[in-house]
């Protein structure tokens, strides 16, 4: 008993000895304060000023003196479906490298295009190489017939309504241009403001004109003459003309 006493007693002198020479640290005083989420949950999604679509993606080699070096060719849409649209190809040794430089070619490109009803103004075709495409004005509701690269970018445009037929090569890449040519072709918002108000005003000069313009005078038609008076006047002509006189030859006088 004595052994157990002493080694609680040298226990407790060396727990007071450690509280003692430990220092005092203060309390930390709780609030009621919501938890700081991270910055970048803080941080509010910025909406995309266009929207991406990727075409296709493609392997392709270049012969070196060393080998054949592989790469990625990426061709990529973009477009805010409100007249907007571009189309870019980039390459790279890796895909995303290949998507961003397309990304930035494609800003650099852009078209314009008249999207007010949500169809194509007028008939339209274009062709680029071997392929060739046709569009069509369509219906409100109709949607859009078409497919492939041809979808893609009549929606990235913001065209809703629409009828499509391609000719030739099927290629994505050579589809694509003559869609982009096709789009070009068609007239912008202000061209097409400034044709509509051309038409007015012509119509109403001409309104104008007729309005301004005096009555015409009722003319009086000539009486038809008789067939028999003309044929006796004819006659008496030709007995009134003096008859040819001959021409005389230098031997006749002789």
């Amino acid at each position: 008993m004595t052994e157990e006493n002493n080694v609680n007693t040298a226990n407790e002198t060396q727990a007071s000895a450690a509280t003692e020479s430990a220092p005092v640290v203060p309390k930390k005083i709780e609030r009621n304060r919501p938890r700081r989420k991270g910055r970048r949950n803080d941080r509010r999604k910025e909406p995309k000023e266009f929207e991406e679509s990727i075409l296709r993606i493609a392997r392709v080699t270049r012969v070196v003196k060393g080998g054949r070096r592989m790469r990625f060719q990426v061709t990529v849409v973009i477009g805010d479906k409100k007249g907007r649209v571009g189309m870019g190809v980039g390459k790279s040794g890796e895909v995303l490298g290949g998507i961003q430089k397309a990304i930035a070619a494609a800003k650099k490109n852009l078209v314009k295009v008249a999207v007010g009803s949500g169809t194509v103004a007028h008939p339209v075709s274009a062709k680029f190489k071997a392929s060739k495409v046709f569009l069509l004005p369509a219906q409100e509701g109709k949607g859009l017939i078409a497919g492939g690269a041809v979808r893609k970018i009549l929606e990235l445009a913001g065209i809703r309504d629409v009828l499509s037929k391609a000719h030739g090569s099927r290629n994505s890449l050579n589809l694509a241009r003559a869609t982009f040519a096709a789009l070009a072709d068609l007239p912008t918002k202000e061209v097409a403001a400034k044709k509509s108000t051309k038409k007015e005003a012509d119509a109403t000069e001409k309104k104008v004109e007729k309005k301004k313009a005096p009555a015409k005078k009722a003319v009086a038609k000539k009486k038809p003459v008789a067939k028999k008076a003309v044929a006796k006047d004819s006659a008496e002509k030709v007995e009134k003309k003096a008859p040819a006189k001959k021409k005389t030859t230098k031997k006749e006088d002789k």
